[in-house]
């Protein structure tokens, strides 16, 4: 049952940071364009981007909470990762969820005048979440690659010479 929620916890928690990293390229590539092109880019973004980010996020810090409680707290690497995926959450919450809603209204023929403004503040969140969530699947690898998975054979006993 342990090696199924560490393997659950690196899939979801990579295929997020993944996802992340993707929309932080694309992002990025938007930068050189004006305020229609970039709002017409984030409708198409929200149309679907937020489920996906759930149904990968929200396993990712489940999965990666058992695992912490399964080590009892004693997998350095597991609590970072899930220090890490909780500061992406809230990020998320404080930050880009709050813009997506106000996004979702923009209209492309008239972006708002401070459209450049909530752009830059949206992926200075997401940059903070991206890396987050790159160094919590790094912890997880390391944790992984480390995990020692204790075996069921006995200790055999000396042999004491006469």
């Amino acid at each position: 049952m342990s090696r199924l929620i560490r393997g659950a916890s690196l899939l979801f928690s990579g295929l997020f940071a993944g996802f992340l990293l993707g929309v932080l390229v694309l992002e990025n590539s938007l930068r050189g364009f004006n305020g229609s092109v970039y709002t017409q880019v984030r409708l198409v973004e929200l149309d679907s981007l937020d489920t996906l980010a759930s149904v990968t996020l929200i396993p990712a810090i489940v999965t990666t909470v058992v695992l912490a409680i399964r080590a009892r707290g004693n997998d350095r690497r597991v609590l970072v990762a899930v220090a890490l995926l909780v500061l992406v959450f809230a990020t998320t919450l404080a930050i880009n969820l709050p813009i997506n809603a106000d996004q979702a209204s923009w209209s492309v023929q008239n972006p708002p005048a401070d459209w450049g403004t909530v752009r830059d503040h949206w992926q200075v969140a997401h940059l903070i979440r991206t890396v987050a969530a790159l160094l919590a699947f790094g912890s997880l690898i390391g944790a992984t690659l480390t995990h020692r998975t204790p075996t069921n054979h006995p200790t055999p006993p000396s042999v004491v010479h006469a």
